[in-house]
């Protein structure tokens, strides 16, 4: 019997879904943890007595129980908030809830011996920005001339060492954190990329208080979107140049420009590749400028960023198939130790 691919993520995840159907379609149909479900909807058991340790998890209210020794491969797609079957937590209970729920999660989950895409000690590893472009920079990449910074006046020395334009780039997340506050709290919706104009560098006294990314522009002939599943890498190149909307940042969706397979230089295949593993990843999405002058350069690695929408604009590029492909090499190699 082969070992059972357990997939990680939340109710509304779209990608895990799409997965999870091929995944049953080749006769591997997954278990799945719904965290924004959990522990609510489901029963977690860990045992350890006289040296030996096991854990089994099912989902409620009739679901079998799911030895963890029988996973093979895990799937940790995407973060939620915890449910529990108490609705109304004081704000005390509910911040005790949810230390306790992750120690008891991830206690079972970092014992598992099996093949993860990715492990959670990698994926924390692999998320601090300016780390990644010190890393990059040391495996061959080029990197745009950065600071990460509280000192307005460092802010300038970049301006004025650049000789030109130089971007605002939040690290964490474009939204500022508004999905993480009642709307009644939101004070903004995010901002994107953003090219400092002469008023913004009138006014970085403002960075005192706090640090922030700042980088040189760089001028873009195109863009890429460069996907690493286990051994597998797919690139799209993304003409942003073609629309006002993503000519700073590519990200606004609304905006229509074109999407393509691309073919990396092996060079440049090979180092986004070693990037990604360096780190124990075993996925990675990577966001690459390619200049008017045909350079490389690179911006930035989301371990656990959004596919979808790269196969829906690029349909021949088969990630959804590539990630439970992997999936199931992991599970059935896990099955035969």
């Amino acid at each position: 019997m082969h070992k059972k691919v357990l997939i990680i993520s939340h109710g509304g995840d779209l990608h895990a879904d799409l997965v999870a159907a091929i995944l049953a379609e080749r006769g591997h149909a997954p278990f799945r943890i719904n965290l924004d479900a959990f522990p609510r909807d489901y029963q977690l058991c860990q045992r350890l007595h006289d040296g030996h340790a096991g854990a089994r998890l099912r989902l409620l209210p009739d679901g079998e129980w799911l030895d963890l020794r029988h996973v093979g491969a895990v799937w940790l797609r995407k973060p939620a908030e915890y449910a529990y079957a108490s609705a109304d937590l004081a704000p005390q209970e509910r911040a005790y809830a949810k230390l306790e729920t992750e120690q008891a999660i991830f206690s079972v989950l970092h014992a598992l011996d099996c093949y993860w895409i990715s492990h959670p000690l990698a994926l924390r590893g692999a998320k601090w920005k300016g780390e990644q472009l010190a890393r990059a920079a040391r495996m061959g990449f080029r990197v745009p001339a950065t600071v990460i910074t509280n000192v307005p006046d460092d802010v300038r020395a970049l301006r004025a060492a650049v000789g030109g334009p130089i971007i605002f780039k939040a690290m964490s997340t474009p939204t500022l954190a508004a999905d993480a506050v009642d709307g009644a709290d939101r004070v903004s919706h995010g901002i994107g990329t953003t090219v400092l104009d002469d008023a913004m560098l009138d006014s970085l006294d403002a960075v005192s208080e706090l640090s922030c990314q700042f980088q040189e522009y760089i001028a873009k002939q195109y863009e890429l979107r460069v996907t690493v599943i286990g051994k597998q890498l797919f690139a799209a190149r993304l003409y942003s140049q073609d629309d006002a909307r993503t000519a700073i940042d590519s990200r606004d969706m609304s905006a229509p420009i074109r999407y393509e397979a691309a073919t990396l230089p092996d060079e440049v295949r090979q180092r986004c590749l070693a990037f990604v593993h360096s780190y124990g990843l075993e996925y990675g999405a990577l966001d690459l400028i390619v200049t008017p002058e045909g350079e490389y350069v690179f911006l930035e690695n989301n371990p656990v960023g959004q596919f979808l929408y790269v196969q829906q604009l690029v349909p021949t590029l088969p990630l959804l198939e590539t990630m439970a492909d992997a999936l199931i090499e992991g599970a059935v190699c896990h099955s035969q130790t």
